[in-house]
């Protein structure tokens, strides 16, 4: 039988290693898809545009959220970020696990709209090594780490409302401890209605058959 991937939101404090994690992850297992994100924000040094993200101007971004193109999309920092329906639609489809990187507020957002979403929360094993990774990361001023420390302050109030919480320690077993993370829900009940249904119609042949 065929399954219909799982939509997974990672989400986390910037500096967390995100990108880095979803990278290994991909590189290291089958079966998972990448959504790139559409962003207002400018390229960082060694961004390419369709690979990191898609960067558009504002106008654009508006364009696209008048045709309902997104899946979610929010505001953070001064900037839109988003991801874009047909892709993840598709992915999914094909029962790939679509993998999508998105702070907090669309990551609640998608929750409502697909209740069966799995929602990973990535942090590192403490903030002193946060603010290390944000200062090492070169590509900041000290003002923006500054306020990107804050935001972690924000996000970390919602944290409860993510299925697991994932601690970037080290990088090959944080991988490895999602990808199991993912495999074991595809055996929830809640994605398996299908099955179940078959199961129970098995079941009633079964009874009547003893009638």
């Amino acid at each position: 039988m065929k399954h219909r991937g799982i939509l997974v939101v990672v989400s986390g404090f910037s500096g967390a290693g995100k990108g880095t994690l979803m990278e290994r992850l991909v590189k290291s297992y089958e079966n998972y898809a990448l959504s790139v994100s559409m962003t207002t924000r400018p390229p960082r040094p060694g961004e390419q545009d369709g690979r990191e993200y898609f960067f558009v101007s504002k106008e654009t971004f508006e364009r696209r959220i008048a045709e309902e193109a997104f899946v979610e999309y929010a505001q953070y920092c001064g900037n839109y970020y988003g991801t874009p329906k047909e892709y993840v639609e598709r992915q999914l489809a094909c029962g790939k696990d679509v993998i999508l990187e998105i702070e907090i507020q669309g990551a609640l957002r998608i929750k409502e709209k697909f209740p069966d979403a799995l929602l990973l929360f990535v942090t590192p094993p403490s903030i002193r090594e946060l603010q290390r990774r944000l200062t090492g990361r070169g590509t900041d001023s000290q003002a923006v780490i500054h306020d990107r420390l804050l935001r972690a302050g924000e996000e970390a109030e919602g944290i409860e409302n993510y299925d697991y919480l994932v601690i970037n320690d080290d990088l090959d077993e944080c991988a490895a401890k999602m990808h199991r993370l993912i495999q074991d829900a595809h055996s929830a009940p809640c994605r398996n209605e299908e099955f179940i249904e078959e199961i129970r119609a098995q079941l009633d042949e079964l009874k009547k058959g003893e009638e």
